[in-house]
């Protein structure tokens, strides 16, 4: 009997492998996730917009407490919601607001194949991190993850991307291509067409693209792509497609102040980032079946039509030291060709400025 408790107490002293602690970005997508009752407020506020609603009817709609719906409502006002009432009359909302939670964009993306869920969070790090983590994690394509706020966006080349709250459409979307690593440029191409057509579409704005993830309006970036994947020798994984849109920002601090601009400080009113997030997706949806269908050349040469600086233009490349030239077309792997005094250069990944 004491030989048996000797071994049991010895048993229990064996330490247990820690486990590795969740990284920053981890914790914050996992905190940061928006809570589902939010959008589920709004859009029983939204359906019944002529009449005062009450908190226990909510409350017994949603499946949820009265004190969470004053709760849920609490946090929704914090963020610009106008929904007038108290507990004890009811609430009513006075005017949806400009938030791009899934049960308000759900209803405009219906018949769009390419989307398949839709992750809202109303402060995160980067979505791009977020989406990359959980395609790794097996996350179905066609995930959307959008933020109201982002810590630490990124753009391309490690470059940071500033994310005003509730100002811009911060997404990424998870897609798995039946493509080579080779094509994957040119879904940064098809980004950029999809941009320019949701903003056509909405605003009536005609965009330029600038090579390889840019679009312009008035020369000035209003968005920018950012393009991740996982790839094998001869297969793509998945790619995760980042997305900043520059919607309603009125100013921008720094040396981007020069360069960027956002379509309200080009157009001179607020637009709705609801409306043009449907139609960015609905847009994106269109250019990547046809890339699927068409393949890279016919993207290529649409992508020339619609910028004006992919072909004629004079430019500045930042790659090594830094080159001067005349743009000439995009090769068959979607770079930029660039005639120079010593023939045409292929640009890999530097920036281009035109002159």
């Amino acid at each position: 009997m004491r030989r048996k408790k000797l071994a049991k107490q010895s048993k229990s002293k064996v330490p247990a492998r820690p486990r590795a602690a969740p990284s920053a970005d981890q914790r914050t997508a996992a905190e940061a996730r928006t809570d589902g009752s939010l959008g589920k407020i709004i859009r029983l506020l939204t359906d019944n917009a002529t009449v005062v609603i009450s908190g226990t009817r909510m409350a017994a709609d949603l499946g949820i407490t009265r004190t969470a719906v004053w709760r849920a409502v609490q946090q929704l006002r914090a963020c610009g919601a106008q929904i007038a009432g108290r507990p004890a009359t009811g609430y009513q909302l006075a005017e949806i607001p400009d938030l791009l939670l899934p049960e308000v964009l759900e209803p405009l993306l219906r018949g769009v194949q390419l989307v398949t869920g839709i992750r809202h969070y109303f402060k995160i790090g980067s979505t791009n991190v977020a989406a990359m983590q959980a395609a790794a994690a097996g996350e179905r394509a066609g995930t959307v993850f959008v933020a109201e706020e982002q810590t630490a966006g990124r753009g391309r080349a490690g470059h940071g991307w500033q994310s005003e709250a509730s100002a811009g459409i911060y997404c990424s979307i998870i897609l798995r291509p039946a493509a080579a690593p080779a094509d994957v440029l040119f879904l940064s191409l098809a980004a950029g067409l999809a941009v320019a057509e949701a903003i056509g579409e909405v605003t009536g704005a005609t965009c330029d693209l600038r090579w390889p993830n840019d679009v312009l309006l008035n020369e000035k970036k209003v968005c920018g792509v950012l393009a991740e994947m996982n790839a094998e020798a001869t297969r793509v994984r998945y790619v995760v497609l980042g997305i900043g849109l520059n919607v309603n920002q009125q100013r921008f601090s720094g040396e981007l102040a020069e360069t960027a601009s956002s379509l309200r400080m080009e157009l001179g009113r607020k637009w709705s980032r609801i409306e043009l997030l449907a139609a960015l997706l609905k847009s994106l949806d269109r250019e990547y079946r046809r890339f699927l269908e068409s393949g890279p050349a016919d993207l290529a040469r649409r992508f020339e039509a619609a910028s004006t600086l992919a072909r004629g233009a004079q430019v500045r490349v930042e790659e090594a030291a830094g080159f001067c030239g005349i743009t000439d077309g995009l090769d068959e792997r979607g770079f930029l060709l660039v005639r120079t005094e010593g023939g045409v250069r292929r640009v890999l990944s530097g920036a281009v400025r035109k002159l």
